[in-house]
């Protein structure tokens, strides 16, 4: 697959007099890492939340590959339809293991049923994608945190996304965990799939990231390589000068 997996076209987000995102517009196309990156209170997360169905604009439209406008669809149709979101803050089943929780991610969110055997290979195979092959029988509960970020990229990627939405992946990693999960994002880089990172670790962004974007008070302020992004004077002075 190749072109425009996301169109977001001129997208206003208000909440009561706070515009969180205003007017903005931008195209993720398949194939990349685009990194989303800026201030807080940028708009960052909320451009998540518009894209997965959690918060409806004001005003614009987000349209997914060819065609499917997403702002009609409610969030399950929108998993379903191929656009997976990894939360900020890993939220997995204390009382199940790792195999379980990866059998979740791919029985929930593809469009047709796996058999046994199909969902045996499919489990295994993110497994091994993830580094958690060695771990499957463990309980969620004893993973250390890095793990258990992992463990909810795995959940997400199980269903082999079209669009994968990763939202501080190595927020609380060591720098060897945050090596791992650099290397894990470039692995999941394919030509029918883009991948969203919003992050604020710009060593970690300036590995994976084949653009970025830099959002500034709900609009673009830059895009481009991350190396000219820190070079930007408009960047500096409001996002990595502070």
């Amino acid at each position: 697959m190749s072109g425009t997996a996301l169109v977001i076209d001129a997208v206003t987000v208000e909440f009561g007099s706070f515009r969180a995102i205003d007017t903005l517009s931008l195209a993720i196309d398949f194939g990349e890492v685009r990194a989303v990156i800026g201030p807080n209170g940028a708009g960052k997360t909320t451009l998540l939340d518009v894209i997965s169905g959690i918060t409806q604009p004001k005003k614009g439209r987000v349209i997914f590959g060819d065609a499917t406008d997403v702002l009609r669809a409610g969030e399950s149709q929108i998993a379903r339809a191929g656009i997976r979101r990894k939360f900020q803050k890993p939220s997995i089943f204390e009382g199940l293991n790792v195999r379980q929780h990866i059998e979740i991610g791919a029985q929930g969110g593809l469009k047709w049923s796996l058999s046994r055997a199909e969902l045996a290979q499919r489990v295994a195979e993110v497994l091994e994608a993830v580094g958690l092959s060695a771990l499957a029988k463990r309980s969620a509960s004893e993973l250390a945190h890095g793990q258990k970020q992992w463990l909810e990229i795995g959940m997400v990627l199980a269903s082999n996304p079209s669009v994968l939405m990763l939202d501080e992946p190595v927020a609380g990693l060591t720098d060897e965990e945050t090596e791992r999960t650099a290397a894990l994002v470039r692995s999941l880089k394919r030509s029918d799939r883009a991948i969203v990172v919003v992050e604020h670790d710009m060593d970690f962004v300036e590995q994976i990231a084949d653009r970025v974007t830099v959002l500034h008070e709900g609009k673009t302020l830059f895009e481009g390589s991350m190396a000219n992004a820190r070079a930007d004077a408009r960047v500096i002075d409001v996002y990595l000068g502070r």
